[in-house]
């Protein structure tokens, strides 16, 4: 199969050849669509190249998932691209002429394939074969990473599934000995150096065991964002001291750490945030204004703040980061702290640790809380998390979409209707096997993403393009799940409504679709390549 492929391939990498010198042609600030376009078409070629590297080490039903995703891009791109709901662009709007698609995807060759492996009838027959076998769970070619799979999943469905509704429907907190097990299992630290009491794993491990749980709950897998965030920074920028005091507590999950970055009125754009942080005779400091959108602020131990120290530059330049050490939620008061007040941010899904307003009115920070002892460098620091935030966030986004892909495919299989089961009913499933092969893009997408994060290389273009796929597909497969359950997808006591509206959230946090369109697009035009570490304009949410 893998020299059907080759058409296909070398086709895709053509038109994202031909699209690109288009778009590089105008200027990405005064044509957006153009650039985003472009990032969606890169996007979904590499999702599919590494999809196919995935399934050439794999069985013949491996390969025609593989064959199904290159087949419908082939199909789905001559109409356009579709960048979102209710946005597409045609591939015109690109630059590209009937020409160049006529000598890519209509080749005959081509047109060949996808009719063999992606037409409606081959996605039937390809979602009752998985069906058959029981399941499209991933396959991982290292012995250790799928050992490691499958301890975490039995974890996870021992210990997390069965809590996963009441903390949904309650809207109540995960519970503190639950937390203390994952501490123990070392989710906290998996990339922690084990210098520093962590697993000193890789980030494909991070993958893998952040989708089992997330698999479980969104809310569980996201305990980690927060821990590697705050590990990475340390790690990469902490003083010795700093590094020393909390790396092993942050990688053990006896230091619980928040993000502090968003605020009212700057959400993406990070470099102009106002909260403000004033040094004092002693050498403290005392933080003053608002941030919002805060994960799991009343339990946490440590703050990560993004401040301005510098009233002379209100950019990127002037902004420090902080290792803000705080009380934990106590005596019936969720907020202890001189200086430290919250209000409870009520939100759809994403529940278990509750989101926050945050007030600093003077929230003392001691002179060894600025991270590296260096003002002025908290966005430059900042940047460093986000490739790993956003492979990680990927990762929960796979673990919502296999959840509802299980979900879809079991109730599909034992639900019946005018005398047969659901999944004998065409439109039934195609919709599973087109699931089945999206998701499995996105998870080959993620972990090529982490591949490349361990090998030491910039991969913002990577782990944007993980993100922007993975978090879509959550949605895509949750949705078409609770369209297969009917009336009762929208009942609460199905798992498919809760999995509807934690998959929303993904493509919001953690930079948000359009953000990572626009990182993917100023990576694929710049020229000369831009400067390692060079600002990003914004990130969006950080949870």
């Amino acid at each position: 199969m893998t020299s059907e492929l080759d058409p296909p391939l070398l086709a895709l990498d053509e038109l994202v050849r031909r699209a690109t010198a288009r778009v590089r042609e105008r200027d990405i600030g005064h044509d957006q669509l153009a650039a985003h376009g472009l990032a969606h078409l890169r996007m979904e070629v590499e999702a599919c190249r590494q999809l196919v590297a995935w399934a050439s080490e794999g069985d013949e039903l491996e390969g025609r998932i593989a064959a199904a995703y290159a087949g419908e891009l082939c199909r789905a791109l001559v109409g356009g691209i579709d960048v979102g709901a209710c946005e597409s662009l045609a591939l015109a709007d690109l630059g590209l002429a009937d020409r160049d698609v006529e000598a890519t995807l209509l080749a005959p060759e081509v047109r060949a394939m996808a009719q063999r492996y992606a037409s409606g009838a081959a996605l039937v027959e390809l979602a009752r074969d998985v069906a058959a076998r029981g399941g499209a769970g991933p396959r991982l070619a290292d012995g250790a990473l799928e050992a490691t799979r499958a301890e975490m999943l039995r974890f996870a469905q021992r210990e997390i599934a069965p809590l996963a509704r009441r903390i949904h429907r309650d809207d109540a907190l995960i519970p503190l000995d639950l937390i203390e097990r994952l501490g123990r299992l070392g989710v906290f630290g998996l990339t922690t150096p084990e210098s520093f009491g962590g697993g000193g794993q890789s980030r494909v491990a991070m993958c893998v065991v952040t989708e089992e749980i997330a698999r479980a709950s969104l809310g569980v897998g996201s305990l980690g964002t927060r821990s590697e965030i705050a590990a990475e920074l340390v790690l990469t920028c902490g003083t010795d001291d700093q590094k020393r005091r909390l790396l092993p507590g942050i990688a053990s999950g006896a230091i619980l750490p928040t993000a502090v970055f968003s605020e009212p009125d700057h959400g993406s754009d990070l470099a102009h945030v106002r909260t403000r942080a004033e040094r004092q005779p002693d050498g403290s400091w005392r933080l003053f204004g608002q941030k919002t959108w805060i994960t799991h602020a009343t339990r946490a131990d440590l703050m990560t703040v993004l401040a301005r120290t510098s009233r002379d530059d209100d950019g990127h330049g002037g902004l420090s980061m902080f290792l803000a050490p705080k009380s934990r939620a106590r005596d019936g008061r969720d907020f202890v702290d001189e200086g430290l007040t919250g209000t409870e941010i009520a939100v759809l899904g994403y529940r278990g640790m509750k989101e926050y307003e945050l007030s600093f009115d003077g929230f003392r920070v001691e002179a060894d809380g600025l991270l590296g002892g260096v003002e002025g460098s908290g966005f430059k620091q900042l940047m460093q998390t986000f490739e790993t935030a956003r492979i990680q966030t990927a990762a929960r986004a796979v673990g919502v979409a296999q959840a509802a892909l299980d979900e879809a495919m079991r109730y599909a299989r034992e639900r019946r209707q005018f005398g047969q089961p659901l999944i004998e009913f065409p439109r039934i499933a195609r919709k599973i096997g087109r699931a089945v092969v999206r998701v499995a893009a996105a998870r080959s997408l993620t972990h090529f993403a982490a591949r490349t994060k361990d090998l030491g290389r910039r991969c913002d273009l990577e782990a944007g393009m993980a993100k922007l796929l993975a978090t879509r597909v959550a949605w895509e497969t949750a949705d078409a799940a609770v369209q297969i359950h009917g009336g009762n997808g929208y009942a609460e006591e199905f798992t498919v409504s809760r999995l509807l509206v934690d998959a929303r959230v993904l493509s919001i946090f953690e930079g948000t679709s359009e953000i990572q369109a626009q990182v993917i697009a100023r990576r694929l035009l710049e020229s000369p390549p831009a400067a390692e570490g060079a600002p990003e304009p914004s990130r969006g949410r950080d949870r």
